[in-house]
């Protein structure tokens, strides 16, 4: 008597690499940065658009299509990127700047501090590939970008989860008077925060449901996940809340202790970015210094240097699908 085989799962291709933040049919936006920089430099004259040689990987092609004589394409110069952007903002305008994660803080990271944090100029960086949003290894894994930037003064951070996020914050950055650093999601971008009453405020947490078990802090589309995991859990009658910090530096202490002094919840942090030096060991200090003693865990990724592949066999491999944060959150309860 034959056995039948197991179903096989489809094989994935390259584009898995880069493209596979949203799941199959899943609503997305194509280019929402780019889309909403081109619209708020209708009324802002002041705001340009640079990049280093990134332009169409960052969506800013499409603020350089509708202000062509206000983008500023400065070749693979990921330095002189940022002094030139400094440069700029002195003469009173207001660059965005854009390049991928990792070659702005790691490449660029001595002219980001001393030629705009020191002297709070109004650059606007926003950097795509943030954390293991690409499957093509170190080289362009910007895993440790939040820790190498969190001890930079005069530097607002901020991780949006969507495309929604997105479009609410490039205005919002804009009102704000000083350098911000931005973890950009580009392309088809998934659409999800539109389902709960979502308002991006500056340095606000946002509670996007309620739990009893367990509190999930996270930023990022890590927000994406835990929502994600939420409805799975409550198939297995776990109530999970949901707390989105997008602004991870200044972080809404506020919102974090309140949340963390409810009884009897386990507190998790969830995040793209290595464990180290993230949002993690944030809201850890947080609570330590605020003396709220809680069972507290988190996800994210690995102290070392991730594998290349397809994004969705690494975010099951390093446990941030919602499928792997569902069993660890089970083994954690």
């Amino acid at each position: 008597m034959s056995q039948s085989s197991p179903p096989q799962k489809a094989r994935l291709k390259t584009s898995a690499m880069i493209a596979s933040l949203a799941a199959e049919g899943q609503r997305t936006k194509p280019a929402p940065f780019g889309h909403a920089l081109a619209k708020l430099a209708e009324t802002r004259p002041e705001v340009v658009g640079m990049t280093a040689d990134l332009g169409k990987y960052t969506d800013l092609h499409i603020f350089g299509q509708a202000h062509p004589d206000r983008y500023y394409q400065m070749g693979m110069a990921e330095q002189l990127l940022m002094g030139a952007a400094s440069g700029m903002a002195r003469e009173g305008f207001m660059p965005f700047a854009t390049t991928y994660a990792v070659f702005a803080s790691r490449r660029a990271h001595d002219f980001i501090c001393m030629a705009i944090a020191e002297e709070k100029l109004n650059v606007k960086i926003a950097c795509a590939l943030p954390g293991l949003t690409t499957g093509y290894g170190p080289s362009h894994q910007a895993t440790d970008d939040i820790a190498i930037f969190r001890a930079m003064p005069n530097l607002t951070i901020i991780d949006p989860c969507d495309a929604l996020d997105i479009e609410q914050i490039v205005p919002a950055i804009a009102a704000h008077d000083g350098p911000v650093y931005l973890r950009l999601l580009r392309g088809q971008v998934p659409l999800v925060l539109d389902e709960y009453d979502y308002e991006f405020k500056l340095g606000q947490a946002a509670l996007l449901r309620d739990g009893g078990d367990a509190l999930i802090v996270s930023s990022g589309f890590m927000t994406m996940r835990a929502l994600e995991t939420a409805k799975l859990l409550e198939a297995d009658g776990v109530s999970l809340a949901v707390l989105h910090s997008p602004t991870i530096k200044p972080l809404d202490v506020a919102s974090i202790t309140r949340e963390a002094r409810r009884s009897g919840r386990l507190v998790i942090v969830a995040e793209n970015h290595s464990v180290i030096g993230g949002l993690g060991e944030a809201v850890a200090g947080v609570l330590m210094r605020e003396g709220i003693h809680c069972a507290f865990r988190q996800i994210g990724l690995p102290d070392e240097f991730l594998d290349a592949g397809a994004l969705p066999t690494l975010h099951d491999r390093y446990g941030i699908s919602a499928e792997a944060m569902r069993a660890s959150i089970k083994g954690w309860l």
